[in-house]
């Protein structure tokens, strides 16, 4: 028997339980080895009144009443007893286990598993044991109706019996040594048949690394087959230009700007093409790093595009870049489904002969109609708005293009490494000098008219206002203030004084567009809108935000949210009105408010809510770990990149004898796909 040999091998496996089996993803005798408990049940012979309210507990003691067995209702039963424990007597109820009584004598001696009530002082019993196992300690794993505990307990025992010996170790023995993990062998038997705490333990400590190494591995296998695969022709920019266009600038670039910058250039000239996510808090100047990397592909005679997910915030880039690059002369272009026919009609045989240099856009950038000349740069900003197949499209119109996607979305290290490890990440952690930090504060809804209060006084001294609200219209099913009905209240308490706008994101893009003009120009003083304003929408006199019902918000969109005021050197102020109802909800609150930074926010919104919804959108690229959790093994995941990165950044690794094993592991077993 092999370890790669399907399940069917085992006696007892027909066609049937092994498509069961299949369903929990064990198809083969290393699948099933590597299926790892759920939990332990802990056989250990206690006192009940060493023992908490509610906590499994195994007791050992004399029957000394005689069992009694009721029934109630067609299927239901309870079956009872006295147990005496030392010098204490306690009662035991059994429910839906009849049979038992069959085995229970007055004066017998037995072993209970149960759950203790210390209220009642009495034990509900789960199963009678005995010690024929020989450890405490018993595993209990996932299971279906099809696939029972002792099926699956039957079958590791098995195939453990047959092949523990042909578990072979993949981790290179000076790692293993370094980091005191245990081999493959001794993990899989400490972690399916313990005989302490302590082994299980270790035993997982061991294979969480084990996961997260592979896992790693696999990782920057797919960069190194990128790096090779993905030749670009290089980009010869003029340094001149370069210098020329920082000298145009009102500001001096951060250190870590800089520091970004030089690494968006090293990808440029180098021969393989550029597959980099670009990480920066709101307000931490990624646009017009953006707009160096465009400078540089346009000074070597070749074009760059860049993608938002809005018409709104692509006209934004649109202006911001003409405004940037008007003393070099670069021909700009906006494309968007908003792009009447005429115009796109002159335009796209611009684009296609090379007259323009950095076309702006949506999603209309990667129509069909739309032909580059030499698209050597495509920009993706807000990244995870797009599909993977959306940005491949973009990318693929060009011969050799470079891709470098942006995110204001903090994302924790975590995620960074799970989500994007096929890509170089660049972090601008830095924020713009003269920039003030938004003062956040939380406050309920019944201190509403006192924020209100504050807002105005703000009006008072000619600033403008977002008001934030999470529904769109009123709804019976969730208690929340809605944009509408705040529209319609705001003008009653502002008009005439002041003009109140309403965005969302059911109004036509043409609506939306209007708002959002109005309120840049000063028509509004004040806009009430949904979430439409998360992303890159930039008006510098706005100074306050107040974001009603803030507890149903992620702490990661707050933060997205809070990120449209402070766009100028003046102080900028957030108010959060919200009645959470439970201790998380205020915990966020807290964290909100007295922290600025998006990297802290994000990492505690992960603890807080979990990986699946960080951004307020599912993260479809997210890997199943089986035993690793990458928020709170956080650094045991760290050290695993480490080591494959240090592996992999040598010449001919493969053929280093330490990693002849791992090598020949990962071409053996199936390779992840991070799209």
């Amino acid at each position: 028997m092999e370890l790669t040999d399907s399940v069917t091998v085992l006696k007892g496996v027909g066609d049937k339980t092994a498509v069961a089996l299949n369903k929990l993803g064990i198809n083969s005798i290393n699948d099933l080895l590597t299926y790892y408990p759920r939990r332990y049940d802990d056989f250990s012979i206690k006192k009940p009144d060493e023992s908490m309210d509610g906590a499994k507990i195994t007791v050992k003691g004399q029957i000394v009443s005689e069992p009694s067995l009721s029934f109630f209702g067609r299927k239901r039963s309870r079956l009872r007893f006295l147990i005496k424990i030392d010098d204490e007597t306690y009662p035991v109820s059994f429910f839906n286990q009849p049979w038992l009584k069959k085995q229970l004598e007055i004066g017998d001696e037995k072993i209970v598993f149960g759950t203790f009530d210390a209220s009642k002082q009495q034990i509900n019993g789960i199963k009678i044991i005995s010690k024929q196992s020989g450890s405490d300690y018993d595993s209990i794993y996932p299971t279906t109706k099809e696939v029972k505990q002792a099926t699956i307990k039957k079958l590791i025992k098995e195939a453990y019996e047959q092949c523990g010996d042909k578990l072979v170790d993949f981790i290179p023995q000076t790692i293993r040594d370094h980091y005191r993990l245990e081999s493959f062998r001794q993990t899989v038997a400490n972690i399916h048949f313990p005989t302490s705490p302590h082994d299980a333990e270790l035993a997982y400590r061991t294979a969480k690394f084990d996961e997260f190494f592979l896992f790693s591995m696999r990782i920057q296998m797919m960069k190194l087959q990128k790096r090779n695969s993905n030749a670009a022709s290089i980009v010869t920019y003029q340094p001149k230009v370069i210098d020329e266009f920082k000298s145009t600038l009102a500001f001096e670039l951060t250190t870590a700007q800089n520091k970004v910058v030089d690494e968006i250039l090293a990808d440029l000239e180098s021969d393989r093409r550029m597959n980099r996510l670009l990480q920066g808090d709101v307000g931490s100047g990624k646009t017009v790093v953006a707009a160096l990397a465009m400078a540089a592909v346009v000074s070597a005679g070749k074009q760059a595009a860049i993608m938002a997910p809005t018409e709104i915030l692509a006209e934004q880039h649109a202006n911001n870049l003409a405004s940037m690059f008007a003393k070099l002369g670069f021909n700009i272009a906006l494309l968007t489904g908003a792009t009447s026919a005429a115009a796109r009609k002159q335009l796209l045989p611009r684009i296609a002969n090379g007259e323009v240099d950095i076309i702006v856009g949506t999603h209309a950038l990667f129509q069909d109609a739309v032909e580059y000349k030499d698209l050597a740069l495509a920009i993706i900003d807000e990244q995870h708005r797009f599909g993977v197949h959306q940005r491949q499209a973009l990318k693929e119109k060009g011969e050799a293009t470079n891709v470098l996607a942006m995110t204001a979305t903090p994302i924790p290290r975590t995620l960074a490494i799970t989500m994007y490890g096929d890509m170089d990440v660049s972090i601008i952690d830095q924020m713009p000098n003269g920039r003030k930090p938004v003062k956040t504060t939380w406050v309920p809804s019944t201190k509403t008219n006192s924020a209100l209060g504050f807002m105005k006084k703000q009006l008072d001294a000619g600033k403008q206002a977002y008001v934030v609200a999470p529904l769109i219209e009123e709804s019976d099913a969730v208690d929340m203030r809605n944009a509408t009905e705040i529209f319609e209240k705001f003008k009653k308490l502002f008009s005439p004084q002041y003009q109140v706008g309403l965005l969302h994101g059911q109004m036509t893009n043409d609506e939306k567009d209007q708002a959002m003009q109005d309120f840049k120009q000063g028509k509004f003083a004040v806009l009430v809108a949904t979430t439409v304003i998360e992303v890159g929408v930039d008006v510098k006199n706005a100074n306050v935000m107040i974001i009603f019902d803030a507890d149903h918000f992620g702490l990661s969109q707050l933060h997205q949210l809070r990120g449209r005021v402070g766009r100028s050197s003046e102080q900028a102020y957030c108010v959060l009105i919200a009645d959470p109802k439970n201790e998380i909800g205020k915990e966020r609150m807290r964290a909100i408010s007295s922290s600025t930074d998006g990297f802290f926010l994000s990492q505690k919104d992960l603890e807080l809510r979990g990986q699946g919804d960080i951004t307020g959108l599912k993260q479809s690229g997210m890997p199943d770990f089986k035993v690793g959790d990458p928020v709170a093994d956080i650094n045991i995941l760290n050290v695993a990149v480490a080591e494959a990165k240090n592996i992999t950044s040598k010449n001919n690794w493969q053929k280093s004898p330490e990693n002849v094993q791992l090598f020949k592991y990962l071409k053996s077993n199936q390779t992840i796909n991070t799209d």
